[in-house]
């Protein structure tokens, strides 16, 4: 018998899915990383968000385990090459929640363009502000996306309704210009974006990347949006980028350090908080209601493939 862990909150279509191809299903949100490493002995599969890593003390523990189900589009919570080492299989859901992620960068960036968020308080608060609260409009701004896997399309494919250039870099694709983007080199990026936006895993190489150095380079004031990873972007050399003109506007949807009370106990973050140039939200980019059922689907789908 096949078994299959759910070690964290996943939409039921995903277990009934599971049963119908087979799997004795055990589904478990509220398991602790401590009883899923006494019993992952027994399982085939487990499925996870983002409640635990999946490190090496972990797979050690797995030794009857054939895949990693990943309930979402980052895969760095898990020990990838500790998995290929075991021949186990990793299969995660970017075409799952890309559409909300693209939703999402479009709602922060708007928002920043016109003041929105600004403005409403100030109104809220008795304070009627025209001038202050004069926007900027989209159109034939150049827009720079870093990452054009599942979450960059779809952020360029956003944008095509309101009139912009969009270049995009990658570094590990090349041939990708489509009607919604042109490939272009990181030096163009920097040359030429009025907005910059993030869809890059974390990795050893993309931790920190944007950086004082990073951002001296870019010519143009930018808006930063980052919905991949917060620890992508260096949060203090990203406030003292604002201070200094170099960015006008930052959207983040994650931080390097996230939930409370840690976030309350870092140093930035209530620079960050006060700075009225930044909106935030709690890593919900692509966390909508219909992101929730869709990524189950396509996680059941892959099932199908897994021998």
């Amino acid at each position: 018998m096949k078994k299959l862990l759910i070690a964290d909150k996943l939409h039921p279509i995903f277990k009934e899915e599971a049963q119908k191809l087979g799997y004795q299903v055990d589904d478990r949100p509220e398991i602790t990383r401590a009883e899923t490493l006494a019993i992952i002995h027994d399982y085939t599969g487990i499925a996870i968000r983002t409640k635990f890593n999946i490190d090496q003390e972990l797979i050690d523990a797995a030794t009857s385990l054939q895949f990693i189900a990943r309930a979402g589009a980052g895969m760095d919570n898990i020990n990838l090459p500790a998995a290929e080492a075991r021949n186990i299989v990793c299969i995660n859901a970017p075409e799952g929640n890309q559409d909300a992620v693209g939703e999402h960068a479009i709602g922060m960036l708007l928002s920043l363009y016109t003041n929105l968020r600004k403005a409403d308080i100030e109104v809220r608060e008795g304070i009627w502000d025209r001038e202050g609260n004069r926007g900027l409009e989209l159109k034939n701004k150049t827009v720079g996306i870093i990452g054009f896997g599942h979450m960059g399309q779809s952020f360029a494919h956003k944008l095509s309704g309101f009139e912009v250039e969009v270049i995009a870099y990658d570094k590990y694709k090349s041939g990708f210009s489509n009607r919604y983007a042109k490939e272009v080199s990181m030096e163009q990026i920097v040359k030429h974006a009025d907005i910059l936006s993030l869809h890059i895993p974390l990795t050893r190489e993309t931790q920190q990347m944007v950086n004082d150095e990073y951002l001296f380079h870019f010519k143009k004031p930018i808006i930063l949006l980052n919905t991949a990873r917060g620890e992508i972007v260096n949060t203090a050399a990203l406030l003292r980028a604002i201070k200094q003109g170099k960015i006008r506007g930052a959207g983040l949807d994650v931080l390097e350090v996230e939930k409370f009370p840690a976030l309350d106990e870092i140093e930035w973050f209530n620079d960050l908080k006060e700075n009225e140039k930044v909106l935030l939200s709690p890593h919900v980019a692509g966390w909508t209601v219909e992101s929730y059922r869709k990524i189950s689907e396509v996680l059941a789908e892959k099932l199908k493939f897994i021998r």
